[in-house]
């Protein structure tokens, strides 16, 4: 994922990770946490967890541990969790209304305010109350409306082509489900997910697993 700075993409990714199990703690009224406890929790080490916050100042205090709301908060702000993002969706099959039907989003700031597809049997359907637009009307949406995400579900065919028109439209970041790595310019954040090799890798561990 571009746009990270000097951090690692790997300390980027443990974020979310420390983010929901603090948001679980915090449900449970925990108040503080040591690295340690925190370590037996998440399964990284507790020298991994205090070297990964302290890229950021580090949060916590020896013999004290971390105020959990706290350490919720900040991490919350790092990963730029402290404001809204309006996301437009373009291939809107299975896929493209699982993620708009996924109400976690809404919650967590995530907003979907357009849904595009060329496929005539989708163009109208409402999903969410959101209204499928047909394709050819992306250009004219991205110069009237800013959006800060575009989401593709297209197949690998398309992705490229899709993601240069958000480009075009000013979009800061894209969230690609096509099975294909996106090249796109560096003032664009591109997260290429390919939810096979995620699968292939449990395939992997199931295979090898009395090795």
């Amino acid at each position: 994922m571009r746009g990270s700075g000097k951090i690692s993409k790997a300390v980027i990714k443990r974020l979310p990770r420390y983010r929901r199990y603090l948001d679980d703690l915090m449900k449970r009224g925990v108040d503080r946490i040591s690295s340690n406890e925190l370590s037996n929790l998440i399964g990284y080490t507790a020298s991994q967890i205090r070297q990964d916050l302290n890229n950021f100042g580090g949060f916590g205090q020896q013999g004290y541990g971390y105020n959990v709301k706290a350490l919720h908060t900040e991490i919350s702000r790092i990963l730029g969790l402290d404001r809204d993002y309006k996301m437009i969706i373009v291939g809107c099959g299975n896929l493209g209304q699982a993620l708009a039907n996924y109400t976690h989003y809404y919650k967590a700031g995530f907003i979907v305010c357009g849904m595009f597809d060329i496929n005539p049997r989708l163009v109208g359907l409402k999903i969410n109350d959101i209204e499928v637009m047909d394709y050819s009307a992306l250009d004219d949406y991205l110069e009237k409306t800013p959006i800060d995400i575009g989401i593709i579900c297209t197949n690998k065919g398309s992705a490229q082509e899709v993601a240069e028109k958000l480009v075009a439209g000013k979009v800061k970041g894209i969230w690609n489900f096509a099975t294909v790595d996106l090249t796109v310019s560096d003032e664009v954040a591109l997260e290429n997910v390919h939810l096979s090799d995620s699968l292939q890798s449990l395939a992997y561990y199931i295979s090898h697993r009395d090795e």
